[in-house]
């Protein structure tokens, strides 16, 4: 069994440093955790809130920064492992980055938002990867927020072997129940665990955050969710359920997708554009 914390929690945009609200919450929760609990999920940008063109230059932080330092020390006294996104700083680029911290404090998996939102746009630059790493036996992988609205980033990272699918999120009304859905659906077509932690509260521009935070397992069943309280929602991850929902099917076996895009002459002597199964 893994043990999960799912922190659902307010942000505030822009607050960074290690004496910052959002910075301080989360070394709060780490060390409130409960003492069977393998690993915490905190929302998209938590140390940082969301930046905006204009003080990014100041929000963002380089992986060696003070704020992952803080958790990641954190991490290590509770011996628990943490997933928690910032704006992080590489050089005069800025990405909206997650990060996967295990129990020893090592930084285990850096993912980067491939698919970057309006207000992303002209702040971040995209990531260009998937990744994967092993984890308490399990094999886990990362998305952030707008990421899982595209099938194909989900399915990416199944075919890298994942077991876990956490997605860090940022949503806002009135597009909640969106990733509500997608994260059943894409837990369900990639026969894995996925667990999603949106923020909740307000933002800037007076954005409020759609919570929702929830554990869906491999055939697309809620194990655990939340609605909009600011709360730290524990669930149980049962491995059994992947050998349960993998059993009878495999989707990534069975699957004649990839397509070929290809012109063929139709039965009246047209050219036609086809896509071919393989």
């Amino acid at each position: 069994m893994l043990q999960l914390e799912l922190a659902q929690i307010p942000i505030v945009d822009g607050a960074a440093g290690v004496s910052g609200p959002n910075v301080q919450r989360v070394l709060q929760i780490i060390g409130q955790r409960a003492p069977e609990t393998d690993l915490i999920v905190f929302p998209e940008t938590t140390l940082s809130g969301f930046p905006t063109r204009e003080n990014v230059g100041e929000v963002a932080e380089t992986l060696d920064g003070a704020s992952l330092a803080a958790v990641r020390h954190a991490a290590r006294e509770a011996r628990v492992a943490v997933a928690v996104g910032l704006a992080e700083r590489d050089g005069g680029r800025f990405f909206n980055t997650t990060v996967l911290v295990d129990e020893r404090g090592e930084i285990v998996l850096r993912y980067r938002k491939t698919h970057l939102w309006a207000s992303d746009v002209g702040v971040f630059e995209p990531g260009d990867r998937y990744d994967v790493c092993s984890f308490k036996g399990m094999t886990v992988g990362l998305l952030i927020c707008y990421d899982i609205e595209f099938p194909e980033t989900a399915r990416a990272v199944a075919s890298l072997g994942a077991d876990l699918l956490i997605v860090t999120n940022g949503n806002m009304d009135p597009f909640g129940p969106v990733h509500r859905r997608a994260i059943v659906a894409r837990a369900m077509e990639n026969q894995m665990f996925a667990a999603l932690v949106n923020r909740v509260g307000s933002g800037d521009d007076n954005l409020t955050f759609a919570g929702e935070s929830a554990l869906i397992d491999p055939s697309g069943d809620v194990v655990s969710e939340v609605a909009r309280q600011d709360t730290v929602l524990r669930a149980t991850l049962d491995p059994a359920r992947l050998e349960g929902a993998r059993e009878h099917y495999r989707y990534l076996h069975d699957a004649r997708i990839a397509l070929d895009l290809a012109t063929e002459d139709s039965a009246h002597g047209q050219r036609t554009r086809v896509i071919r199964a393989r």
